[in-house]
């Protein structure tokens, strides 16, 4: 049974990724089904066992995922976001947002309620296979960052992000098209108190101060020295899984000590830009 549970959960991982790549596609039964390799007569039920919720609703949450985020952190015209996550109309859009999220797509981007969009996003993980690890070691130069400290849940990191883009936008010290973005973790979040957990969210800065803003944004150094580093290829929500294979993995076996100083994230693309299984991070971690 063990066997076939795990073939039916990689089964519904490909259909997952597949969903989130076609996002304006009009997706059928017998194609879901196809890509699960799964009868289609069965499918619609393995999926809901595993995944608690319809492949429709499935569907239309990763729409709204991904338009939730272009909200916040694009300009874009609402019907022109609605349009391209596909939704038929401005007003489909509307009424499938509001019923989901309570605000309006208006009302979420002038102030998104986070904790209750990641309530009603809190769908199943589905143990993806291990990848074997490609790591590098690499000397990592001495960076200037301006950045941000986020101190509470972890579900509530994107309204420190909002920060962090209005004050690149307003400043222009750090512009995003031509700086890179890091995320330092001080802990982990799932072994740390909500209100414990700690992550500062960096943007390369060419100056070593920078003025005092409204923001909290302050300079700061990520320090130089010698680095393995991992790329993770997917969502920011699994990327504890390449860490830990880091840690658990690579390290014992590379004869490597560990410097003083946490490990971190670039950050290559966005969630606003690409689909959310085509984003890319860099894993460093710091070794003497």
């Amino acid at each position: 049974m063990k066997v076939l549970s795990e073939r039916h959960q990689q089964s519904i991982l490909r259909v997952c990724e597949y969903i989130q790549q076609h996002l304006d596609d009009e997706l059928t039964a017998e194609q879901l089904s196809d890509i699960a390799a799964c009868s289609r007569f069965h499918f619609h039920r393995v999926f809901m066992a595993f995944m608690g919720l319809s492949t429709t609703r499935y569907m239309q949450l990763a729409k709204l995922r991904c338009a939730s985020f272009r909200l916040a952190f694009e300009q874009h015209k609402i019907i022109d976001i609605a349009l391209e996550t596909g939704f038929s109309s401005s007003e489909a859009f509307t009424r499938a947002f509001k019923s989901s999220f309570v605000q309006t797509p208006s009302q979420f981007r002038n102030q998104p309620n986070w904790q209750h969009w990641h309530s009603v996003l809190q769908l199943p993980s589905i143990p993806r296979e291990e990848m074997i690890l490609n790591v590098k070691i690499v000397d990592f130069p001495a960076t200037h960052i301006a950045y941000v400290q986020h101190r509470g849940a972890p579900q509530q990191v994107l309204d420190s992000a909002a920060k962090f883009i209005a004050w690149r936008k307003q400043t222009g010290l750090s512009p995003i098209a031509s700086s890179e973005t890091f995320g330092i973790p001080y802990s982990d979040p799932n072994t740390v108190a909500p209100e414990d957990f700690r992550l500062d969210i960096c943007g390369t800065i060419k100056a070593s101060a920078i003025p005092d803003n409204e923001f909290g944004v302050i300079a700061g150094v990520i320090p130089g020295g010698r680095c393995a580093i991992a790329r993770h290829y997917g969502s920011h929500d699994t990327i504890a899984n390449t860490v830990y294979q880091l840690y658990r993995e690579w390290l014992p076996d590379s004869g490597e000590e560990l410097r003083d100083f946490p490990c971190f994230f670039h950050w290559i693309n966005f969630v606003h830009e690409v689909d959310e299984c085509e984003l890319l991070t860099d894993v460093y971690l710091p070794i003497k």
